[in-house]
């Protein structure tokens, strides 16, 4: 399911004092099953962006299409249940008794029985790497990293061809964070669907998607490969971004080891490619 943008851009507050141009022209084309994440300073536009690929901001000037379906039309339940946004600290949003009640708010909307419900929650649960039996635990009993795993559920639930995620692991240990990685991760993979991160982490868009959008005061600065964007350094710092910190380390060695390639931008990747330097200096 691809995403298009044309030439959109979104004001806040037109008309007022307050008027301020969120994104401008952006023109932009996710295709289906893409692994994305989108990177930027704070105020540089990412957030306002994503609202637009499910329809909770509509444009100002310009058009969003989700498959060719205008982000503007009159089906939003349709257009939301394709399209799934896990905003920063979605425990937040937790409100009913049990989990169970939480994960299967969406599906009530469907014109599906119960039995048919809880065979999705179940589904959803094991996706997320819970077990059944917190089911009927209140959310609220839950530690956070729980917490995260039930409000991701809850959008699973619904079977999205495009899954967003806003800060995912935000304020979670490193444990957490590499857990709901993981299963993002082997969601991507096994069912296929177009995954969106919204990230600071460079560390974490580096070894998780294949593309990386750079947005800057309300436009797309650089658009490309991991390789391509995280090379560029200097353009990155000039709008107030660095690379991943290997790719400093990377550079820094290949002053003392001018043959070892520096566009490396994680951790296991330049261990493989010191260890094949260092064995290539032993063997000669």
């Amino acid at each position: 399911m691809s995403i298009v943008t044309e030439n959109l851009s979104y004001t806040y507050m037109p008309g007022t004092p307050f008027e301020r141009a969120a994104i401008r022209d952006i023109n932009l084309r996710i295709e289906d099953g893409e692994f994305v994440g989108i990177i930027g300073h704070t105020g540089s536009g990412k957030s306002t962006l994503i609202q637009h690929f499910n329809g909770l901001l509509k444009p100002t000037a310009g058009r969003v299409l989700i498959n060719d379906m205008d982000t503007t039309g009159k089906d939003l339940k349709e257009l939301r249940r394709l399209v799934g946004i896990v905003f920063q600290y979605p425990e937040h949003q937790l409100f009913e008794e049990t989990v169970y009640k939480d994960i299967a708010f969406g599906l009530r909307r469907r014109n599906i029985t119960e039995e048919e419900a809880r065979e999705e929650i179940l589904k959803a649960v094991e996706v997320v790497g819970l077990s059944e039996d917190i089911l009927e635990k209140s959310p609220f009993e839950l530690s956070g990293g729980q917490k995260r795993r039930v409000a991701i559920a809850g959008v699973l639930v619904m079977k999205p061809s495009i899954l967003i995620l806003d800060e995912p692991t935000a304020g979670l240990d490193p444990r957490g964070r590499d857990e709901i990685f993981g299963f993002i991760t082997r969601i991507h993979k096994t069912m296929g669907i177009t995954v969106i991160l919204v990230s600071h982490s460079m560390e974490d868009i580096a070894r998780l998607v294949d593309r990386v959008i750079v947005m800057n005061d309300g436009t797309i600065e650089m658009d490309g490969r991991i390789e391509e964007v995280f090379a560029d350094i200097d353009r990155l710092e000039g709008i107030g971004l660095s690379a991943p910190q290997v790719a400093y380390l990377m550079k820094k060695l290949k002053s003392i080891f001018p043959g070892i390639n520096d566009r490396v931008y994680t951790v296991p990747a330049a261990r493989d490619e010191l260890l094949k330097h260092l064995k290539g200096g032993y063997e000669s």
